[in-house]
């Protein structure tokens, strides 16, 4: 695998109003675990449309395992100017990951036009990945549940990889046990 597509849920939907929540470092720590897997087998493309939560997140750390990794970012939004809505500060952070990345391209030129630029942008991205990871509970799987069923069908063989909730209590728990603290 070459290309790899990451999604999850957006903040909002997992109740994180703040990016110092410290749900969002056990998010990313999943995120990572599951990355530095993926580059040691040759990963060489994370690939995002940069909405809002897992996919900013999966940004940022992209970003910072490039200064140890041979690993490229690039953000492909459904139209631009995605972020006009959002808040000041996520504004500012989704400009400096773009400005960051190494590829950034928007699938559509102009702003918000309709509902079908989400439907094109997840066809999109799963026919240029060889895969996904997602960050989805399948009982509650929310917005990503969109792209998960366009995947389907670009091909019923598409592999999706899933970051669980009981993987994350697993992370929780690795994250509490390499606490020193934890054994005394």
């Amino acid at each position: 695998m070459k290309v790899l597509h990451v999604s999850g849920y957006k903040s909002l939907e997992l109740g994180i109003f703040k990016e110092d929540d410290p749900k969002v470092q056990i998010i990313k720590a999943a995120i990572k675990k599951r990355l530095l897997g993926f580059i040691e087998e040759g990963l060489e493309w994370v690939i995002v449309s940069g909405q809002m939560g897992v996919e900013l997140w999966t940004a940022e750390l992209v970003l910072d395992l490039k200064e140890e990794y041979d690993i490229n970012l690039a953000i492909f939004p459904p139209f631009e100017n995605q972020d006009k809505r959002w808040p000041e500060n996520l504004k500012e952070k989704y400009q400096e990951i773009t400005m960051a990345a190494d590829f950034y391209k928007p699938l559509y030129i102009g702003d918000y036009k309709g509902p079908f630029q989400f439907r094109a942008k997840d066809m999109w991205l799963a026919e240029k990945s060889d895969a996904s990871l997602l960050l989805m509970d399948e009982e509650y799987p929310g917005s990503v549940h969109y792209f998960r069923e366009a995947a389907k069908k670009v091909s019923e063989d598409y592999p999706i990889y899933l970051i669980t909730p009981m993987d994350l209590d697993d992370i929780v728990e690795e994250l509490r046990m390499s606490d020193p603290d934890y054994w005394t």
